[in-house]
């Protein structure tokens, strides 16, 4: 088989070694530097196990700028591009998700176009009715950044958006690319599965927001958080996954999935959907508060990345923190190695040495601990109760 991927993120990248491990994947992607870093076998994004493969697993991978040529002959075309939300519409920025599909349906309308990016509810639905072809499925992805591979590798389950010989042989190749057995398969219709995505993410963000609203009452009323939490988690009906308290959910997925969701519930009656999207902002405000509430000269912020083992802090909850400290008055400075680069972050100074960064701090905010903090643990304010990523 020839795929061809569209988009080298985590989703794009992680999906295009996986099946370039028995099938020819090419990857295209508008960043030039991007495709060099492909070709040479070195992963442009933080994860080592993406690393790891590319330069040590035979993978029948290369990548290039042009995505009309590398359409040539494809059997499936996989979309991984960006669909980031947009505030002013309250609606996922679809566009390069559908440029990719025209340009797969006008250039090479017998291939199988398998749309990876999350989409509203009605996308596909769209797509298919505007460019007349049922060609255009949509597999939902369900993997966490910085351990992107080890989900494609491992997945927790395979949904396709159709029950078409198409969608039956994409699903075929991600089984036969997985290091699992037994992998549950489900084929739905495509708004099914647009919905699931959705839902799944948002269920996640009331898990966080949960946790974080019992750490804030415990912080209020000076209670033992982890004894709490590990006494609601040894419920077997709540367990003790996902339990650990942050400054809020955020990273590329749940902040803008959870909004659209709400979006799509516009005309019907609703109040969890809501409360989610709001509690998250709730939370930031409370630990900013907590913080100000300490009347510290200096803040650091202590990296900016959601969790560890990860070089993406896109809407990262730490943000909100920050303009909340720096709008009451407080300096404010930042350690992040990925700001290396820059002076200024937020209109805040980025300082580039851990030591001079310790020794102006006078309280270091940290929303995931890291043992570099261990000399200076009086400074540090944190909720990372359980030390996890």
């Amino acid at each position: 088989m020839k795929i061809v991927v569209f988009g080298i993120g985590y989703v794009g990248l992680s999906n295009a070694v996986l099946l370039a491990q028995k099938n020819t994947v090419v990857a295209v992607d508008i960043s030039e530097e991007r495709v060099a870093q492909i070709n040479a076998r070195k992963s442009p994004i933080e994860e080592k196990a993406l690393s790891t493969s590319l330069a040590e697993k035979e993978l029948k991978l290369s990548a290039t700028t042009n995505g009309e040529a590398a359409l040539e002959s494809a059997d499936f075309v996989v979309v991984a591009t960006p669909t980031d939300y947009d505030p002013k519409t309250n609606f996922f920025d679809t566009s390069s998700v559908e440029a990719v599909i025209k340009l797969a349906v006008e250039t090479h309308p017998d291939a199988a176009v398998i749309v990876k990016s999350t989409i509203p509810v009605g996308f596909i639905r769209r797509m298919r009715e505007t460019l007349k072809s049922d060609n255009i499925l949509f597999c939902p992805e369900f993997l966490r950044e910085g351990q992107a591979l080890y989900d494609s590798l491992h997945p927790s389950r395979i949904v396709m958006g159709a029950d078409t010989p198409a969608a039956h042989i994409f699903a075929d190749l991600l089984v036969e690319g997985a290091e699992e057995t037994d992998i549950p398969v489900l084929y739905t219709g495509p708004d099914e599965a647009e919905s699931i995505k959705l839902f799944a993410n948002t269920y996640l963000a009331l898990r966080v927001a949960f946790f974080n609203e019992l750490d804030s009452y415990a912080l209020s009323h000076q209670l033992d958080s982890r004894q709490i939490i590990e006494g609601v988690s040894l419920d077997p009906r709540i367990g003790t996954h996902y339990n650990n308290p942050s400054f809020g959910y955020g990273g590329y997925c749940l902040p803008k999935d959870t909004k659209q969701l709400l979006a799509n519930f516009s005309d019907i009656p609703q109040n969890l959907m809501r409360a989610v999207v709001q509690a998250n902002k709730t939370r930031k405000d409370f630990i900013a508060a907590q913080v100000i509430a300490m009347n510290p000269g200096t803040v650091g912020v202590h990296r900016l990345a959601m969790k560890a083992g990860s070089d993406n802090f896109r809407q990262s909850s730490v943000q909100g923190v920050i303009r909340d400290i720096r709008d009451a008055g407080i300096r404010v400075v930042i350690f992040e190695p990925l700001l290396a680069d820059k002076k200024k972050f937020m209109n805040c100074e980025v300082i580039t040495d851990l030591a001079t960064f310790k020794k102006e701090s006078d309280v270091i905010v940290a929303n995931r601990n890291s043992p570099d903090l261990s000399d200076v643990a009086d400074k540090v304010f944190t909720r990372d109760i359980f030390g996890s990523s």
